[in-house]
């Protein structure tokens, strides 16, 4: 017997069942089944405009920085414009997402561009991200050759384009679209939930940026909502 077996059967043995009973393997099924919902808080109900609003002032709320794109054809002026502006080389890593192989980065200069998972040298990336909340700020990365994680946490720099219309009300609403996108059964190996960039402020309650990962975290908030 297994720890795990072990665990199981104590529980077992305290309820007072085996396992087995067939109400409650029922119940269990049809709750994986219906995926209920739980408690969603009011705040990121809004109409499409003001939810995207929302989403950037809690972005930015936690130290993030935020700015509009009209078009996927306007992102390579907005990621040269942002190195630029803080004296960063124009050099980054991203991953083969479709749309972001379809940029046309050349509109904007000399980037120098490298592609496939990061081995911790670089200095800034540029990933896409599934979706995001509204309601905390938060963007939504799933793991694949697309946005390899590793761009997620080892660049000092992480730069995120996010569709507009793809910035959801509540987490609930993102899971629902995970669902949907991938399937039962085969949601991807991560999901990264990233809020502003990485702190840390367990050594004497000092704050300090880029403790776990990017100390920058800059989004790129592409089309209409």
């Amino acid at each position: 017997m297994t720890a795990r077996d072990l665990i199981l059967a104590t529980i077992r043995r305290s309820l007072g069942v085996t396992g087995t009973e067939a109400p409650r393997r029922l119940e269990v099924a049809t709750r994986l089944a219906a995926h209920p919902a739980g408690i969603v808080p009011a705040r990121g109900q809004l109409p499409p405009p003001a939810r995207l609003d929302l989403f950037v002032r809690m972005v930015e709320a936690a130290a993030g920085t935020v700015e509009r794109a009209a078009e996927p054809a306007d992102i390579p002026s907005a990621v040269a414009a942002f190195l630029r502006g803080h004296n960063l080389p124009l050099a980054f890593r991203h991953g083969d997402d479709p749309l972001l192989a379809a940029v046309p980065w050349g509109r904007a200069g000399t980037l120098e561009i490298r592609r496939g998972a990061s081995d911790g040298s670089d200095l800034a990336a540029v990933s896409h991200a599934f979706a995001a909340v509204a309601e905390t700020g938060t963007l939504i990365l799933t793991s694949g050759a697309d946005n390899p994680t590793t761009l997620n946490f080892l660049p000092d720099v992480h730069i995120v384009v996010v569709g507009a219309c793809d910035v959801a009300p509540d987490f609930d609403a993102v899971m629902a679209r995970l669902r949907t996108r991938f399937g039962a059964g085969a949601m991807p190996r991560t999901v990264n939930m990233i809020t502003g960039p990485s702190r840390s402020a367990d050594i004497e309650q000092t704050l300090i940026l880029g403790a776990h990962g990017p100390r920058k975290l800059h989004v790129i908030v592409v089309g209409n909502p």
